[in-house]
């Protein structure tokens, strides 16, 4: 399944040139991600309070060209692999039917001492 995220560039995410600054694409790719954990049914509140969160790993992007102020994006996510404690993500940024971004993105489940856990069996069976 591949969820779509809308993202609008607004002129904060720009710099002086009015292209989106390079740092941009990590967070309207993080906002994509937590939207699709949510609407699979992802509690991450409590997962917390079970002593458990996502943490991110690794991140490997290709910058392929640039957006600019006023853009209208989309994000497409989808998991690509699901194992023990790590859940991989496949994520590319699109300006119309253009691919301008994209990006591998490995999370861990840690638990409070910053150790690696399983993933839960109620969150695998989600994905």
């Amino acid at each position: 399944m591949i969820h779509q995220f809308p993202v609008q560039v607004y002129y904060e995410d720009t710099d002086m040139g009015g292209v989106v600054y390079h740092a941009n694409y990590l967070k309207f790719i993080e906002r994509a991600r937590s939207d699709y954990v949510r609407q699979l049914g992802n509690d991450q509140n409590a997962m917390r309070e079970a002593g458990i969160v996502w943490v991110v790993r690794r991140i490997t992007a290709e910058y392929i060209a640039a957006a600019r102020f006023e853009d209208q994006l989309v994000i497409e996510t989808e998991v690509t692999s699901v194992s023990g404690a790590r859940l991989s993500m496949g994520q590319r940024v699109l300006r119309g039917d253009k691919v301008i971004f994209t990006a591998e993105v490995e999370a861990v489940c840690m638990n409070a001492k910053g150790r690696p856990v399983r993933l839960p069996a109620e969150i695998r069976a989600l994905l």
